[in-house]
């Protein structure tokens, strides 16, 4: 039998709102962090509307329950992980795109939205969704703003924040805050929007935004894929390219291990190269600026350029690279970690991370964004599960993260700071950015219920 809280708060929600089941329950208890351990939550609310979420917000903060909210749960840093006795609040099954309006260039979409639905929505009106996380056609709009998340088009668009004007967020008590602007300009009162991208639920629940639309590029897009002598060769001729004002749509970069991963799986030899990159242009005068990108590329030492005739060739290029994530998984348990640097320090950090990979006799598969610095070393580990992470894989996690502050970059780009990167956080803000942020979390959440122990809760 529910407790009296419990069945009050089924009682306030319509049918079939909220779970009790433990089994069921687990379900929604973590991300695709499969490192940590989840906490059973007291129940899940499966919310379908904005006042769904603003009666269970109410509720928890009426039984200082904490909440931890999800949408579909393909987070990399622990950010939807469930703590115990938490309220676990989904926001799937808020997946109504409410309105698309292409003389705005915008669209409204409800949280539960998946990326890639909205990007396929958009399209009969010339017009596309910019953000790319790789889990787009997983991913929800709601939790791409929640983390700020980026993607393969990040080099030419932005990462997610650079596209969302209005939002609809719940308050920690239950009331509803509607923040932003649908208007290209708009700059009455302060960023509340800035302030909830990239968040992680840990100041207030969102539950519809207002997204900027681009127009689809006309033409066929130019691919170039090119591998080089040594990863330093290939970033610099990425420096290099990036100079010339060609605007790609990718550039992408992966590692001599990353390719012995793909090799030994597909039965190809790229590893023969230390390190390849892979580039895209679409839009007016492609093919001229592609050819600037290559001419940069050969400069820069590159073996061969291989650049695409046809989109379909530029699919096969582009396939390189989708291979490498699930390469690496073949290989054990992977901890994919995420740090971004300036462009110009890449091959920097890509000699760190060789290096410190020859020390401590570990296999670290890196890919980068690296158009705009994003490197994504991927831990490859043995053990009966996937949270007997090896101390020298924390410890060397460690490394890498305090090496990317040093030289100027941040520890996360895109994936978020969730709950593995949380100790580490105060090294990157400082005291005071620490204090300011503190405050700010307990004025929009004093009694701290919101996503407790994640990034600044």
């Amino acid at each position: 039998m529910a407790s009296p809280a419990i069945q009050e708060l089924t009682d306030s929600l319509p049918d079939g709102t909220v779970i009790v089941d433990a089994d069921v329950a687990a379900a929604y208890s973590r991300d695709r962090t499969d490192v940590l351990a989840a906490g059973a939550p007291l129940a899940v609310v499966s919310a379908r509307s904005t006042d769904d979420v603003a009666r269970a917000m109410a509720w928890a903060h009426a039984h200082d329950v904490p909440v931890v909210t999800r949408g579909a749960g393909t987070g990399l840093s622990g950010g939807a992980t469930a703590t115990p006795g938490c309220l676990v609040l989904s926001l799937a099954k808020m997946n109504r795109i409410l309105s698309i309006e292409p003389d705005d260039f915008v669209a409204r979409v409800e949280a539960g939205v998946i990326n890639g639905d909205l990007d396929r929505a958009a399209k009969p009106h010339g017009l596309m969704y910019a953000p790319d996380p790789s889990s787009m056609d997983i991913s929800t709009i709601g939790g791409n703003i929640a983390t700020n998340a980026g993607g393969l088009r990040c080099v030419k668009y932005g990462v997610t924040r650079n596209s969302v004007r209005s939002l609809t967020v719940v308050l920690a008590d239950g009331r509803v805050l509607r923040t932003g602007h649908d208007t290209v300009k708009g700059v009455s009162g302060l960023d509340m929007v800035g302030l909830f991208c990239g968040s992680e639920g840990t100041l207030g629940v969102i539950t519809e935004a207002t997204v900027a639309l681009v127009p689809r590029p006309a033409g066929d897009p130019v691919t170039l894929l090119a591998p080089f002598p040594t990863a330093d060769a290939a970033l610099g001729a990425v420096s290099a390219a990036m100079r010339l004002g060609a605007d790609p749509e990718l550039m992408e970069f992966m590692d001599r291990r990353t390719l012995q991963s793909i090799d030994d799986w597909k039965g190809t030899d790229f590893a023969s190269s230390g390190g390849m990159v892979l580039s895209q242009v679409t839009g007016p005068d492609a093919a001229a600026r592609a050819e600037l990108i290559a001419e940069a590329f050969r400069a820069g030492g590159a073996d061969d350029v291989a650049v695409s005739a046809n989109p379909a060739e530029g699919e096969q290029l582009i396939a390189v690279r989708r291979l490498a994530y699930p390469a690496k998984e073949r290989l054990g348990h992977a901890l994919t970690e995420d740090v971004c640097v300036p462009r110009s320090r890449l091959a920097h950090m890509m000699r760190f991370i060789d290096r410190l990979a020859a020390e401590k006799d570990l296999t670290i598969c890196t890919v980068a964004h690296a158009g705009d610095g994003n490197l994504h070393p991927v831990f490859i580990y043995d053990g009966a599960t996937p949270a007997d992470v090896p101390g020298v894989v924390w410890e060397s996690a460690g490394e890498i993260f305090r090496e990317a502050l040093r030289v100027g970059g941040t520890l996360t780009g895109e994936h978020g700071v969730g709950t593995l990167k949380r100790r580490f956080l105060a090294e990157e803000l400082g005291d005071v950015g620490v204090d300011v942020q503190r405050a700010i979390k307990a004025a929009l959440d004093p009694k701290g219920l919101l996503n407790p122990s994640k990034a600044l809760a």
